[in-house]
């Protein structure tokens, strides 16, 4: 980020747009007073916060993260979000009290004593800025708050934020790529150019309307664009199946997890569905719900805790039919997984050499890998960091190359979590249009995602893990083969467990 000029006034609320990797979470940064040392490369000009510089006024500001897991910092739930509180040095018999209003407001109801390594992605987002609340900073600088979070998360979240705002009239700063969700809470938006200073500042209605031509060039999602749905796309043979599977992260069997205290108990599911070659399947529903688990799951990278998945013969091949049990190599080839947090699965020094781990692993020739490389980075955007470090990358990057990796070795399925977090609209679509592109060839995409846009785009199933409390029930919903009848017939019920 460079050429930045701005002033932002106390009490303003402002929204910071701009492409991924225009340098949004470098101005965060840099507000928080957590730039400037030697690792974070060179700084030219200066920042002022409340009149001197940031690094001598911390806990003016309070910074949420893109990504939640690196500021969780305790084992329990409530020390988690008093830890900034106690830092600040707030009076013990105020602190609980604090933290009670926070957890509350953000919508995170679970026990004080609850670990934050249970949470699931999207609860830690919540865990974070409870935290941050609690602290009643004078400005909150938040990048991507709702990014991973459900729709009823997503109103909670931005009115916690809206409520804090107006109790303590405090500064906002606000990063996120889709506008619709702040439009009405902020009152200024500030676009970053991608190549240095500021594309457009002003009301929110007057750059949206007046600079709309501009802005969707730069890949600012505008309000109320419409998503065109996908193409019917013909589903293959069957590939995966999965009968009464039960899911969690508790141990390999119920015998085990009988023998072992620190078992996660199973999520209380039941699922029956079938993949098959072509299709494509969303698994939604609310935070804690339990889709990373599932992705896992039908990834082959946790064990079931019952029931049965199989693979169907012509996708094993020589591997057994249990996925879990295949070793590395086997699935490279048949199941390529996407975490949650992209920095879960980078192994190498550079874009470039991360994209070849794959197909070096199944000794792909090095021909074929550097056109496959080359082909992916120009795809995915990527092209200009091809040297670069992937942990150096801003979060949409590391996302599109978290995807690119799985990518590099053609899996026959795609098992993909949040796939599309951290993207701006041109970015997005890149990944949309490869996507389509692979279940035209044939390949099964499995994707945990709240992105009702992607789901449409992609025409997947819809498998929704529900909270049976509320009598709502795990249901497949839409249909994406082009028979009508749907690739998947999938079916479960269970509750949320946080």
């Amino acid at each position: 980020m460079r050429d930045l000029t701005l002033r932002i006034e106390p009490g303003e609320r402002v929204l910071l747009l701009g492409a991924s990797g225009a340098g949004k979470s470098t101005v965060l940064a840099a507000l928080a007073g957590v730039l400037g040392g030697d690792d974070d490369g060179d700084t030219l000009g200066t920042v002022d916060v409340a009149g001197e510089s940031p690094l001598g006024s911390r806990g003016v500001s309070g910074l949420l993260l893109q990504d939640p897991d690196s500021q969780v910092i305790l084992a329990r739930v409530g020390d988690d979000v008093a830890f900034g509180c106690e830092n600040l040095g707030v009076p013990r018999e105020t602190i609980w009290a604090r933290v009670r209003a926070a957890l509350d407001a953000v919508g995170l109801r679970v026990p004080l004593d609850h670990p934050t390594a249970a949470l699931s992605g999207g609860q830690k987002q919540r865990l974070a800025l409870a935290g941050l609340l609690a602290m009643r900073p004078g400005m909150l600088l938040l990048d991507e708050p709702t990014a991973n979070l459900d729709p009823d998360g997503v109103v909670d979240v931005r009115d916690a934020v809206g409520a804090a705002l107006e109790a303590t009239g405090a500064t906002l700063v606000v990063v996120e790529h889709r506008v619709s969700v702040w439009r009405h809470l902020v009152d200024r938006v500030v676009v970053l150019a991608a190549d240095g200073g500021v594309l457009a500042d002003g009301a929110p209605d007057a750059v949206l309307a007046d600079r709309s031509n501009e802005l969707r060039q730069a890949g600012v999602w505008l309000p109320d664009e419409p998503i065109a749905p996908a193409r019917p796309v013909r589903v293959g043979t069957e590939l995966l199946v999965a009968d009464r599977l039960e899911i969690g992260r508790g141990g390999t069997s119920r015998r085990r997890r009988r023998r072992t205290a620190q078992a996660v108990q199973p999520l209380p599911l039941q699922i029956d569905t079938h993949i098959a070659a072509g299709s494509a399947l969303a698994l939604t529903g609310p935070n804690g719900a339990g889709k990373s688990t599932l992705a896992l799951t039908l990834g082959g990278l946790l064990p079931p805790l019952g029931g049965s998945l199989r693979a169907e013969p012509s996708f094993a091949l020589d591997a057994p039919a249990e996925p879990w049990t295949w070793r590395s190599r086997q699935l490279l080839t048949r199941i390529g997984s996407v975490f949650q947090n992209p920095e879960h699965q980078f192994v190498a020094s550079t874009v470039r050499e991360e994209l070849a781990v794959g197909p070096r692993a199944v000794r792909e020739p090095e021909d074929e890998i550097g056109r496959r490389v080359d082909e992916l980075l120009e795809r995915l955007g990527l092209a200009g960091l091809a040297e670069a470090n992937p942990f150096t990358l801003s979060g949409g990057q590391k996302r599109r190359l978290s995807v690119a990796t799985a990518l590099a070795t053609r899996p026959r399925m795609l098992v993909l979590d949040e796939p599309t977090f951290g993207q701006d609209a041109l970015t997005w679509a890149g990944l949309v249009a490869m996507i389509g592109e692979l279940r035209v060839e044939g390949h099964a995409i499995v994707a945990a995602t709240h992105d009702a846009e992607f789901v449409t785009a992609i025409g997947a199933d819809v498998l929704r893990l529900g909270d049976s409390r509320s009598g709502e029930t795990v249901a497949r919903v839409g249909t994406s083969g082009i028979d009508g009848r749907g690739a998947h017939d999938g079916s479960a019920t269970g509750e949320e467990v946080a």
